[in-house]
């Protein structure tokens, strides 16, 4: 499987901006977070059977007020730095006016162009994945067409796909039921990747954040970037459910 991550280029304002308004971090922190959660999902899918192909955006797919610099260093300098200035990593551009337009270019570009068996889109935001829901969701596309990993507030932190679907709107929301509803709609099988939650809405921060003293209390390490931010932050879940800092 080609495990594809959309990373966007590091820069306040673009990454995780919603966390700012509703949350106790600044636009520096919520940025930190990006790179720390972009760091843990590159080591995932280095450790995994999966192939990384990171696919960037650039000044043609960035806001008009991000579309500045150079995007495509920016990115490769956060996964280089994530995975070792050694590593081999795809780098390719996305294409497409839309979020929904430039994941199916890449998706059925890499199985109608280059041949792939499967495609897995993982989102950079999830921390807490691990080799094992990658191979796993591999393993499921060997018997079904579209696999699905659930995230927080209807969203997906995976999708997976052995054959193309209609891509047009097809991370309206909520994605997870709009992704589902056009692989049916295509005849195509679907399958459920474990239920992970993204740092990128306040709900996904926490569930998160308590995720990872959930692992600390279990003695099952991993995430090592987000955790080691999470404590610089003084990152917590209060009794209330609410994010505080100590």
């Amino acid at each position: 499987m080609i495990v594809v991550v959309p990373v966007d280029p590091p820069r306040d304002g673009l990454v995780l901006s919603s966390l700012v308004d509703q949350t106790p971090l600044t636009d520096a922190e919520a940025v930190s977070l990006y790179e720390a959660a972009v760091a843990d999902v590159l080591w995932a899918v280095a450790g995994s059977g999966g192939d990384l192909l990171l696919n960037y955006r650039d000044a043609e797919t960035l806001p008009e007020a991000h579309a500045d610099g150079d995007p495509e260093a920016e990115v490769r300098a956060l996964a280089l730095d994530a995975l070792g200035g050694d590593a081999e990593v795809r780098f390719e551009r996305q294409v497409g006016s839309s979020r929904s337009a430039r994941v199916g270019n890449t998706v059925t570009h890499l199985l109608e162009q280059e041949g792939a068996q499967s495609v897995g889109v993982l989102e950079p935001t999830v921390p807490l994945v691990n080799r094992t829901e990658i191979d796993g969701a591999a393993m499921s596309l060997r018997r079904h067409e579209v696999v699905l990993g659930p995230a927080d507030e209807g969203r997906v932190y995976f999708a997976g796909f052995s054959d193309p679907i209609d891509f047009a709107d097809a991370y309206a929301t909520p994605a997870l039921s709009t992704l589902s509803r056009r692989a049916s709609e295509s005849g195509l099988g679907v399958g459920f990747a474990p239920t992970l939650p993204t740092v990128a809405t306040p709900a996904g921060l926490r569930a998160t954040v308590a995720g990872l003293e959930a692992r600390r209390a279990a003695e099952r390490p991993g995430a090592e970037a987000t955790v080691a931010l999470v404590d610089e932050l003084g990152l917590t879940v209060g009794d209330d459910g609410s994010l505080e800092r100590e």
